[in-house]
């Protein structure tokens, strides 16, 4: 298990398109790149290569990601426009608060990658590609025969886990099915002697959530959304 201050930790899409995920990288200038179908995030270590490197990625996706704790990327305002700055915090187990599991969590096969994505879409749009199903596991809670709640593992390397798509339909909140789903996947990346952590805005409100069940922000992590002109 890695201490949540390591160098593993600081740049976590270049790693994980480093080990795990690296048959899923493009790069162009010293800058990874998810596959456009996979995610729409991107990763480079030094602000001067990310120049010529997004003119090359915007040909593939008009818009997308790059992601970094504390560089600027530049960027060439004549073919690409920066959309936003989203700040956010990356957060690290420290140690699981366990809740006991009131709903049945479903393992989801390939053949729900059309509900996650609808399912993910409707809550926080933007982030998720059907392919991201290829990324790991994903977990459901079912209600009615409908998938209601989900969550997945996003960026993987050799020793920690994303946590991500942790949505639950606007009709079913408030019910504690995100937690449940958090813990249950807590739990799947423990049992691989690997570190979950996962990624969100600053001040979003389940900050709180995650604190409980035992995760600690441990530094920002921001997303510079960029689009092709």
């Amino acid at each position: 298990m890695i201490d949540k201050d390591s160098i593993k930790l600081q740049n976590p899409v270049w790693l994980s398109l480093s080990e795990t995920h690296k048959k899923f990288v493009i790069e162009f200038n010293n800058v990874k790149f998810y596959h456009p179908d996979i995610c729409s995030f991107g990763a480079f270590k030094n602000e001067k290569d990310t120049f010529d490197a997004l003119n090359e990625y915007a040909k593939l996706k008009d818009s997308f990601f790059l992601v970094s704790e504390n560089k600027t990327p530049t960027f060439d305002k004549n073919y690409i426009a920066l959309s936003k700055k989203i700040e956010g915090v990356q957060m690290v187990l420290n140690q699981l608060i366990d809740i006991p599991l009131t709903e049945e969590v479903i393992p989801l096969t390939d053949k729900y990658i059309n509900d996650i994505y609808d399912l993910v879409w409707l809550v926080m749009p933007g982030y998720y590609e059907k392919r991201s199903f290829e990324m790991g596991d994903f977990f459901g809670i079912f209600k009615e025969n409908k998938l209601v709640a989900v969550t997945g593992q996003r960026m993987q390397c050799n020793d920690w886990t994303e946590i991500s798509a942790v949505v639950t339909h606007p009709n079913y909140t408030k019910r504690g099915l995100a937690k449940q789903l958090v813990v249950h996947t807590t739990k799947e990346i423990l049992k691989q002697n690997k570190v979950p952590i996962l990624h969100t805005d600053k001040g979003n409100p389940a900050i709180g959530l995650y604190e409980k069940l035992g995760f600690e922000i441990t530094r920002d992590m921001n997303w510079w959304y960029f689009h092709k002109k």
